[in-house]
């Protein structure tokens, strides 16, 4: 399945979700979170080359694999919290979503903090602090 087809799908069932939505709101979020999961499923198997790709670079430049897997924990944080946003929302939970988007943004934190104690232990040896 390609992007495109992918998208007339989203777009079909955003129009039978909205027509469900008036009648039997559960069956229209449970297609929205079936959707979703597709969706996610269609980026992993796709995207897994341009990953690999990446971690390739960071190899080649021969930086740590620490730093690789930071990034995409982080990167896999920001998709799951963003799906479990999304999915709060349709079903009418806002307060939620927003809840679900700072443990994201609070899990990522926690992830980097070690980069950002190199970060800034570089920034120090710079200016000569020890």
């Amino acid at each position: 399945m390609n992007s495109l087809s992918l998208i007339s799908v989203i777009c079909i069932v955003a129009s039978i979700s909205v027509l469900l939505r008036k009648n039997v709101p559960e069956y229209s979020l449970i297609i929205n979170i079936a959707t979703g999961l597709l969706v996610i499923t269609y980026l992993i198997s796709n995207f897994l080359p341009i990953f690999n790709h990446i971690r390739d670079l960071i190899n080649t430049a021969k930086i740590s694999e620490k730093y690789y897997s930071i990034l995409f924990k982080s990167l896999g944080i920001c998709f799951l919290s963003q799906f479990a946003s999304d999915s709060c929302k349709d079903a009418g939970e806002e307060s939620l979503a927003s809840k679900v988007e700072m443990v994201g943004k609070i899990a990522i934190l926690t992830i980097a903090l070690p980069l950002f104690e190199e970060v800034t232990k570089t920034a120090l040896e710079f200016i000569g602090v020890k």
